[in-house]
């Protein structure tokens, strides 16, 4: 395996794992990971040297924006930036008690 085949797989993986994380793994939204598998299935052995290098780069800058865009959206609920942190705050405290083995009782409202 040539060190394009290897950058290639790395560059694929990193994107899948982007994909599954940020945009999900659901029924409904596996048109995302099947359009990425065909691309790089995709005249594999038939695309020359340039063509591929900015294949790679676009798909490594598409990576690096999935995750970039989700981090300032994270970072912009930690900052409560105009958000209502109420279930945000749940699903903290849901697994910091999960961390230790505990569950936080249901909070019935009148």
């Amino acid at each position: 395996m040539g060190s394009e085949a290897l950058q290639a797989s790395k560059v694929y993986r990193h994107l899948l794992k982007a994909v599954k994380q940020h945009i999900g793994k659901e029924d409904y939204k596996i048109h995302f990971r099947d359009f990425i598998t065909q691309e790089f299935r995709k005249n594999r052995e038939h695309i020359d040297q340039t063509s591929l290098q900015q294949k790679l780069r676009l798909a490594h800058d598409y990576t690096y924006l999935l995750n970039s865009v989700h981090h300032h959206k994270d970072l912009l609920f930690s900052y409560n930036i105009a958000v209502d942190r109420s279930d945000e705050m749940k699903r903290i405290l849901g697994k910091s008690a999960a961390s230790v083995g505990l569950q936080l009782p249901d909070v019935y409202q009148s």
